[in-house]
Protein backbone atom coordinates (compact mmCIF):
# COMPACT_ATOMS: atom_id res chain seq x y z
CA UNK A 1 0.00 0.00 0.00
CA UNK A 2 1.15 3.50 -0.82
CA UNK A 3 2.26 5.66 2.11
CA UNK A 4 1.02 9.25 2.39
CA UNK A 5 3.38 11.64 4.16
CA UNK A 6 2.03 13.86 6.93
CA UNK A 7 3.39 16.98 8.57
CA UNK A 8 2.57 18.38 12.01
CA UNK A 9 0.26 21.33 11.50
CA UNK A 10 -0.82 22.29 15.02
CA UNK A 11 -1.23 21.20 18.60
CA UNK A 12 -4.36 22.60 20.25
CA UNK A 13 -6.00 22.22 23.62
CA UNK A 14 -9.15 20.14 23.70
CA UNK A 15 -12.35 22.07 24.40
CA UNK A 16 -14.19 19.12 25.84
CA UNK A 17 -11.60 17.09 27.76
CA UNK A 18 -9.32 18.23 30.57
CA UNK A 19 -5.61 17.60 30.02
CA UNK A 20 -6.22 16.50 26.41
CA UNK A 21 -4.89 18.01 23.21
CA UNK A 22 -5.61 17.62 19.51
CA UNK A 23 -2.61 16.92 17.29
CA UNK A 24 -3.29 17.97 13.69
CA UNK A 25 -1.32 16.24 10.96
CA UNK A 26 -1.52 17.68 7.42
CA UNK A 27 -1.38 15.61 4.27
CA UNK A 28 1.73 17.02 2.55
CA UNK A 29 0.34 16.74 -0.97
CA UNK A 30 -3.33 17.44 -0.32
CA UNK A 31 -5.81 19.32 1.83
CA UNK A 32 -6.78 16.68 4.37
CA UNK A 33 -5.86 16.78 8.05
CA UNK A 34 -5.77 13.96 10.56
CA UNK A 35 -6.92 15.10 14.04
CA UNK A 36 -5.62 12.87 16.85
CA UNK A 37 -6.56 13.37 20.50
CA UNK A 38 -3.52 12.91 22.76
CA UNK A 39 -2.69 13.34 26.44
CA UNK A 40 -1.04 16.29 28.15
CA UNK A 41 2.35 14.59 28.72
CA UNK A 42 2.74 13.58 25.07
CA UNK A 43 1.55 17.00 23.87
CA UNK A 44 4.14 18.69 26.09
CA UNK A 45 6.86 16.35 24.84
CA UNK A 46 5.99 17.02 21.18
CA UNK A 47 5.75 20.79 21.77
CA UNK A 48 9.14 20.95 23.50
CA UNK A 49 10.79 19.07 20.63
CA UNK A 50 9.09 21.22 17.99
CA UNK A 51 10.10 24.46 19.68
CA UNK A 52 13.76 23.39 19.81
CA UNK A 53 13.93 25.15 23.15
CA UNK A 54 16.38 24.35 25.93
CA UNK A 55 15.82 20.78 27.11
CA UNK A 56 14.24 20.32 30.54
CA UNK A 57 16.61 19.80 33.49
CA UNK A 58 15.86 16.08 33.54
CA UNK A 59 15.28 14.24 30.23
CA UNK A 60 11.77 13.23 29.22
CA UNK A 61 11.11 9.62 28.22
CA UNK A 62 11.27 10.43 24.50
CA UNK A 63 14.60 12.22 25.04
CA UNK A 64 15.93 9.04 26.66
CA UNK A 65 15.08 7.10 23.50
CA UNK A 66 17.05 9.64 21.46
CA UNK A 67 20.05 9.34 23.81
CA UNK A 68 19.96 5.54 23.66
CA UNK A 69 19.68 5.73 19.88
CA UNK A 70 22.71 8.04 19.67
CA UNK A 71 24.83 5.90 21.98
CA UNK A 72 24.01 2.55 20.34
CA UNK A 73 23.72 3.74 16.73
CA UNK A 74 19.97 3.17 16.42
CA UNK A 75 17.99 5.34 14.02
CA UNK A 76 14.27 5.66 13.37
CA UNK A 77 13.59 5.83 9.65
CA UNK A 78 9.84 6.51 9.71
CA UNK A 79 6.63 6.46 11.71
CA UNK A 80 3.49 4.94 10.17
CA UNK A 81 -0.03 5.50 11.49
CA UNK A 82 -1.42 2.29 10.07
CA UNK A 83 -4.86 1.65 11.59
CA UNK A 84 -7.91 3.37 13.02
CA UNK A 85 -9.90 0.97 15.18
CA UNK A 86 -12.93 2.11 17.21
CA UNK A 87 -11.73 5.73 17.16
CA UNK A 88 -8.18 4.89 18.27
CA UNK A 89 -5.19 5.35 15.97
CA UNK A 90 -2.47 2.68 15.96
CA UNK A 91 1.10 3.37 14.85
CA UNK A 92 4.52 1.80 14.48
CA UNK A 93 8.00 3.19 14.19
CA UNK A 94 10.70 1.56 12.10
CA UNK A 95 14.20 1.45 13.56
CA UNK A 96 17.54 0.12 12.44
CA UNK A 97 21.07 -0.20 13.75
CA UNK A 98 24.25 -0.78 11.76
CA UNK A 99 24.39 -4.18 10.13
CA UNK A 100 20.88 -5.14 11.28
CA UNK A 101 17.65 -5.25 9.32
CA UNK A 102 14.92 -2.70 9.92
CA UNK A 103 12.49 -3.62 12.70
CA UNK A 104 8.88 -2.45 13.12
CA UNK A 105 7.87 -1.61 16.70
CA UNK A 106 4.27 -1.03 17.79
CA UNK A 107 3.66 2.24 19.65
CA UNK A 108 0.97 4.63 20.74
CA UNK A 109 0.56 7.23 18.02
CA UNK A 110 1.41 10.12 20.34
CA UNK A 111 4.66 8.42 21.42
CA UNK A 112 5.57 7.56 17.83
CA UNK A 113 5.07 11.19 16.76
CA UNK A 114 7.13 12.45 19.73
CA UNK A 115 9.95 10.14 18.61
CA UNK A 116 9.59 11.19 14.96
CA UNK A 117 10.10 14.84 15.93
CA UNK A 118 13.25 13.99 17.90
CA UNK A 119 14.75 11.64 15.32
CA UNK A 120 13.71 14.03 12.52
CA UNK A 121 12.07 11.25 10.54
CA UNK A 122 8.94 11.41 8.34
CA UNK A 123 5.43 10.50 9.50
CA UNK A 124 3.18 8.52 7.16
CA UNK A 125 -0.28 6.99 6.99
CA UNK A 126 -2.27 4.98 4.48
CA UNK A 127 -5.07 6.20 2.23
CA UNK A 128 -7.60 3.96 4.04
CA UNK A 129 -6.82 5.73 7.36
CA UNK A 130 -6.83 9.21 5.83
CA UNK A 131 -10.03 8.65 3.88
CA UNK A 132 -11.74 7.29 6.99
CA UNK A 133 -10.51 9.85 9.52
CA UNK A 134 -9.21 12.81 7.55
CA UNK A 135 -11.03 16.11 7.50
CA UNK A 136 -10.76 18.93 4.98
CA UNK A 137 -10.47 22.46 6.28
CA UNK A 138 -12.46 24.77 4.09
CA UNK A 139 -12.85 28.27 5.47
CA UNK A 140 -15.16 29.23 2.58
CA UNK A 141 -17.93 26.87 3.62
CA UNK A 142 -21.15 28.74 4.19
CA UNK A 143 -23.94 26.99 5.99
CA UNK A 144 -26.80 28.62 7.84
CA UNK A 145 -27.81 25.47 9.74
CA UNK A 146 -26.70 25.79 13.35
CA UNK A 147 -24.17 23.26 14.64
CA UNK A 148 -26.28 22.58 17.71
CA UNK A 149 -30.05 22.59 17.67
CA UNK A 150 -31.76 25.08 19.94
CA UNK A 151 -32.73 23.69 23.31
CA UNK A 152 -36.45 24.03 22.54
CA UNK A 153 -36.05 22.15 19.21
CA UNK A 154 -34.39 18.98 20.50
CA UNK A 155 -34.70 16.49 23.29
CA UNK A 156 -32.27 17.13 26.15
CA UNK A 157 -30.04 14.09 25.51
CA UNK A 158 -29.88 13.81 21.75
CA UNK A 159 -26.71 11.98 20.72
CA UNK A 160 -24.94 11.72 17.36
CA UNK A 161 -26.71 8.45 16.59
CA UNK A 162 -30.04 10.32 16.62
CA UNK A 163 -29.13 12.62 13.70
CA UNK A 164 -29.57 11.81 10.02
CA UNK A 165 -26.51 11.22 7.87
CA UNK A 166 -27.16 14.49 6.04
CA UNK A 167 -27.34 16.40 9.33
CA UNK A 168 -24.15 14.72 10.55
CA UNK A 169 -22.31 15.83 7.42
CA UNK A 170 -23.52 19.39 8.00
CA UNK A 171 -22.45 19.21 11.63
CA UNK A 172 -19.02 17.90 10.55
CA UNK A 173 -18.52 20.91 8.27
CA UNK A 174 -19.48 23.26 11.11
CA UNK A 175 -17.14 21.55 13.56
CA UNK A 176 -14.26 21.86 11.10
CA UNK A 177 -15.07 25.52 10.43
CA UNK A 178 -15.02 26.28 14.15
CA UNK A 179 -11.81 24.23 14.53
CA UNK A 180 -13.46 21.89 17.05
CA UNK A 181 -11.47 18.89 15.85
CA UNK A 182 -12.43 16.66 18.73
CA UNK A 183 -16.13 17.04 17.93
CA UNK A 184 -15.33 16.63 14.23
CA UNK A 185 -13.58 13.34 15.02
CA UNK A 186 -16.59 12.04 16.96
CA UNK A 187 -18.98 13.01 14.14
CA UNK A 188 -16.65 11.49 11.52
CA UNK A 189 -16.55 8.22 13.50
CA UNK A 190 -20.37 8.10 13.62
CA UNK A 191 -20.58 8.72 9.85
CA UNK A 192 -18.01 5.97 9.20
CA UNK A 193 -19.92 3.51 11.44
CA UNK A 194 -23.04 4.05 9.35
CA UNK A 195 -21.18 3.65 6.07
CA UNK A 196 -19.73 0.34 7.24
CA UNK A 197 -23.22 -1.10 7.91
Amino acid sequence: MKLIQLDISALKTSDSQNNAYVLLLNEMEGKRQLPIVIGWCEARSIALALEDSDPPERPLTHDLFLSIGDIFGITISKVVIHTLNEGIFHASFFCKSKGKKEVEIDARTSDAVALAVRFKCPIFTYEQVLSKAGIILDKTLEDDIAFEQKESDAPKEKGLKDFTLSKLQTMLKKAIESEDYEKASAIRDEINKRKEK
